[in-house]
Parts: C-alpha cells; structure tokens; sequence
C-alpha cells in the first residue's frame, strides 16, 4: 500500500491536484515536479516520454501505486508508451492515468453546437491528442487547436496581471474564435492556464464556456476508485501529503503557493542523471 502519486513538469498540476485534494482528502498523496528540467512543452515526443518514465519510475519507488500525469503535455507525449510498453514489465499492480481522457470524455456534455476549441501548449497542439480523443469518442464534434507558448511563462513569472498578460489572451482568443464564430466551448488544455481564466473570460464571449479541468480530473478519479476496488485498496488513506520537485526546495516553494492555494513545503529529489 501506499499514497497515489501526483507528476507534473513543474508547477501546473498544482492547479489538478487542489481540486483531487479537496474531492478526496482522505488518501494520502505525494506530488512530484520536475522543475529543473521544465519547460516539456517545447521539448520532443522522446525527451518527454524519458522523463516522465524516470519521474514514474521514482513515484512507484516511493510507494505509489497509482500515478495521474497531471500535465497536459506528459499525458500527450508520453502516457500511452508507459501504459503499452512499460507497466506490463512489473509483476504487481501498478497503474497511471491521465488528464485528457476525462476531459475528452464528456465533451459533447458541455457543447450545444458542436464546436470545440482547444487551448493549449505547442507540444500538446502538435501532438493531436485532444483532436484524436474527442474524434474517437465523438466524431461529430469539430475540434479547432491554438497553441499559446506565451502564457506559461507569464503565469511562472507572476505576470498574470500584467499589461503583456492581456496582448496575449486577447491575441489568442481572438485567433482560436476567428477559426469559428460557433465555438461555444473552450478548453484550457494546459494545468497553468487556469490561473489566467479572469483574463480569458473577459476577452472571450459571454455565450462561451471555458473549461479548466481540475474538478473534471478529480471526480474522473473518484469514479475511476470506485470502478476499481483492487486500487482502490493500495491507496492508503492518512490525509498526508508530501511534495518534492527536482529543482531547489526553496525555489519551488515560493512560486507553488500561486498554484495550490497554500503555502507549500518540498523537499528536493534527484531524477534522472
């Protein structure tokens, strides 16, 4: 037994694992960064598959049993190779989910016309993921991507409010929205995104919802231990939660509290080489 592990390439999946917090605060959690090897966005299908797989592979010798990649970009690069290539190598349960699925998944729950748009990361945008999910699901949803690079770095150095923040939610959402007049959902397909939502709201239609996915990943969870006892019962439950990240502790912490809400205490831990 032990606590459900929570990755993410840096401060991001701090906004996705809040909401997993507060849903489900009876397990225990560690929370893993791999803040000295950020930004995965920009980086290649095999760079990201390698550390995310290092990343995993210390969550599971920490005791996790269950891993969610609460980053967009890992769950587009790298999850399937995990979950084809590398679980079935160990002889005990052991299993990682994703944040895409859960939102892909009910997507015709929150469009009336039919027309998505999807806000996100280049990597992600490259990778096609949410076009393929949501085609495979429901192919008569039409899907339409722009890749905003800007807007993490402005959430990371606390410029959320800046004049730079508003040029460039207005430029993307006006560039998404002239792809089609009828999207009337909005995905924010990037864990940092939600930190701009006041901005994004105001330069988006009133008619147009914008979905960040934190409460959609936490109550996918919920059901997904529900749905599976044989998990469920690996998952200890003491309310604890531990953070590390791969970059100074002190680095981490100061910016961490703009994500989760509170103030954070990480340890520092060595991944990879």
């Amino acid at each position: 037994m032990g606590p459900i592990g929570i990755f993410d390439s840096g401060y991001g999946g701090l906004t996705v694992f809040k909401e997993i917090k507060a849903q489900l605060p009876q397990y225990d959690y560690i929370y893993l960064g791999d803040n000295a090897r950020v930004p995965y966005g920009t980086r290649s299908f095999s760079t990201v598959y390698q550390y995310t797989l290092e990343c995993v592979n210390h969550l599971f010798e920490m005791g996790c049993h269950l891993i969610i990649l609460a980053c967009n970009t890992a769950s587009a690069k790298a999850l399937r190779t995990i979950q084809q290539q590398d679980l079935p190598k160990h002889q005990d349960l052991r299993k990682v989910l994703g944040v895409i699925r859960p939102t892909t998944e009910m997507i015709d729950q929150l469009t009336t016309s039919k027309e998505v748009g999807i806000l996100a990361t280049s990597g992600t945008v490259n990778s096609g993921s949410y076009v393929i999910e949501i085609n495979k699901f429901f192919p008569d949803i039409n899907v339409y991507q722009e890749a905003c690079p800007m807007w993490v770095p402005l959430v990371e150095n606390n410029e959320i409010a800046s004049e730079g923040a508003h040029f460039f939610v207005k430029q993307h959402i006006d560039r998404i929205m002239h792809q089609s007049a009828h999207i009337d959902t909005i995905v924010l397909a990037c864990t940092h995104y939600p930190l701009l939502l006041p901005i994004i709201e105001k330069y988006s239609k009133p008619e147009v919802k914008i979905i960040a996915q934190g409460s959609i990943v936490a109550r996918s969870l919920s059901n997904y231990l529900i749905q599976h006892p044989e998990v469920e019962v690996l998952c200890t439950k003491n309310a604890c939660t531990q953070f590390f990240t791969t970059e100074k502790a002190e680095n981490f912490n100061e910016k961490a509290a703009l994500f989760y809400g509170n103030d954070v205490k990480a340890s520092q831990l060595v991944v990879g080489c």
